[in-house]
């Protein structure tokens, strides 16, 4: 992939806005890439992003982390979902409920 002046200009401009946000949804697949520094006080941060990293201090040898630097970012944010544990249980929910809707669709 070339990344071109442009692009990185772009990319500049895109964290300036991120600072002057109030939400952000995290979803850009680089662990643990947003940072305090990144964020306002009071935003509120969904992650969505979810990574196994190496981590030879845990039983299985792996830690799960987001898009979001979750420990520096929930000091300055009014709400964070956390990774794991955050997004996945309403993904879940709902896609039973279509499920079921789908299914209620065909038989009805």
């Amino acid at each position: 992939m070339d990344i071109t002046v442009t692009d990185f200009i772009e990319f500049i401009n895109s964290v300036k806005e991120l600072y002057s946000s109030l939400g952000i949804i995290a979803a850009i697949g680089i662990p643990e890439f947003l940072k305090a520094d990144m964020v306002k006080d009071g935003v509120t941060v969904i992650d969505v992003g979810i990574t196994r990293l190496k981590d030879a201090s845990k039983k299985n040898g792996f830690k799960l982390v987001g898009d979001v630097a979750f420990e520096e970012v929930s000091k300055k944010s009014e709400f964070i979902t956390p990774v794991p544990g955050g997004v996945g249980p309403m993904t879940i929910a709902m896609l039973l409920k279509n499920t079921l809707l789908a299914c209620e669709r065909v038989n009805y």
